[in-house]
């Protein structure tokens, strides 16, 4: 393990621990929607270390009905998928009454100028370019639900 990778660990725990002793998003339930299966993994893990339950879903044509079952607190998914765009989902996520209010943050490594209007339009509140730091996923993920919790 690098010095680098220590010390996102070593945050992670201590991360952790000042959310048990606060009390704070733990156990929130975040639903990830990527094709790639080595990413999905990674991040899985990454916030799992967290304290999120994660459940994830690495076919965008499946991901409507998970969510509707889940009920997640938060929603991170990947623009470019085979099958249906990241727009298209954030799209269908909001036409479900229950998953209305669920933030949507973005994942993408091919983000243009032209989909700011669209991140509007579909509801989604953030954007993340990949590649990204692990912290930055869970600061934007603590971003959107204190926003929530306003």
């Amino acid at each position: 393990m690098s010095v680098d990778n220590f010390d996102v660990y070593e945050h992670f725990e201590r991360s952790l621990e000042n959310r048990v002793r606060e009390g704070v998003h733990m156990h929130k339930k975040i639903l990830v929607i990527d094709d790639d299966k080595e990413f999905l993994e990674e991040l899985k893990e990454t916030l799992a270390l967290s304290g999120y339950e994660v459940v994830e879903v690495n076919d965008p044509v499946l991901a409507i009905d998970v969510a509707t079952k889940i009920d997640p607190d938060v929603v991170l998914l990947d623009l470019k998928m085979p099958g249906k765009s990241g727009f298209q989902v954030a799209d269908e996520l909001k036409h479900f009454s229950a998953l209305t209010n669920v933030p949507i943050i973005i994942m993408t490594g091919y983000f243009k100028d032209d989909y700011l209007p669209l991140l509007n339009i579909c509801g989604i509140k953030k954007c993340l370019k990949k590649p990204f730091h692990p912290l930055d996923v869970i600061a934007q993920i603590e971003s959107v639900l204190n926003e929530n919790s306003v």
